[in-house]
């Protein structure tokens, strides 16, 4: 009898809990599973639900445990570690030389043409002659090893891509008057043939026409002047005070001090272009 009470008891138990709509031990299989959290809430405050995972559209989602940068990837706060690749190599540097030396391990005229093709620059730019001016580079048309590697060293540029990184930055050093200056009086030295002391004329109108031909509203007229004069060199203090002259005296001569210390070019200079300007 003891055994059947037991028995009843858990029959009892279990129509109980079937009508608190908790289990379904007799199996009818029309009951639901309420949440423990169900119980531990009775008043039914609303609980925020878990979001689900979007799942992959049809695509290999092993892609998306890997480390990318796509816009499913968090932006990176730290600091970029710098690699090695990333830093000036002077044997890096060397090499690149080589590609444009002759067996001389002289860039000369032919590998200078190479060069400015592959930075992707007319010889005749200006921007050439900044680069020139960097290098210290003695001779027109012509880079030493020593003078490649001092000179990159400085730019930091071993590769293509580097230099023409620093192009702008060349460039801009033109708009910089003491540093203009300097590469004015550079261009002399840089221009001339060694063994002279002077320019020749054609050599000299055309490296003004490359430092002043967009900056001086008088170069036209000089240039024309030069063309009829009698002179055939232009000489290193003519050459100088002609810089001088484009930055200090007005384009209508008016401020002109002939009694100055002027060369004797710029003087004559001065007479021809008031005669034409009085016909």
């Amino acid at each position: 009898m003891e055994k059947l009470f037991g028995l009843a008891d858990i029959k009892k138990v279990s129509q109980t809990l079937d009508r608190l709509n908790l289990v379904d031990l007799n199996g009818y299989g029309d009951r639901r599973y309420i949440d423990p959290a169900r119980i531990a809430n009775p008043f039914g405050d609303s609980i925020m639900p878990v979001k689900k995972k979007r799942k992959s559209s049809g695509s290999d989602d092993s892609g998306l445990r890997k480390c990318k940068i796509t816009s499913y990837c968090r932006t990176q706060t730290s600091t970029r570690l710098i690699n090695p690749e990333d830093q000036f190599s002077s044997k890096k540097c060397l090499a690149w030389f080589y590609e444009y030396a002759g067996p001389d391990e002289v860039v000369g005229p032919e590998g200078m043409e190479k060069f400015c093709e592959d930075i992707g620059v007319e010889p005749e730019n200006i921007v050439m002659l900044v680069l020139a001016w960097k290098l210290e580079a003695e001779n027109m048309g012509f880079f030493t090893k020593e003078e490649w590697m001092n000179g990159m060293t400085s730019l930091q540029c071993d590769c293509t891509e580097r230099l023409q990184g620093k192009l702008d930055y060349l460039r801009s050093q033109l708009n910089e008057s003491s540093v203009f200056r300097h590469i004015y009086r550079y261009a002399f030295d840089f221009a001339r043939d060694k063994d002279q002391r002077s320019l020749d004329m054609d050599t000299a109108k055309s490296m003004l026409a490359l430092l002043l031909g967009r900056t001086w509203p008088l170069f036209p007229v000089f240039h024309q002047f030069l063309e009829q004069s009698k002179y055939k060199v232009m000489n290193k203090d003519q050459w100088y005070n002609v810089l001088e002259f484009s930055r200090t005296v007005n384009a209508d001569l008016s401020n002109y001090d002939e009694d100055g210390a002027w060369p004797v070019l710029l003087d004559e200079f001065v007479e021809w272009q008031k005669a034409r300007s009085a016909l």
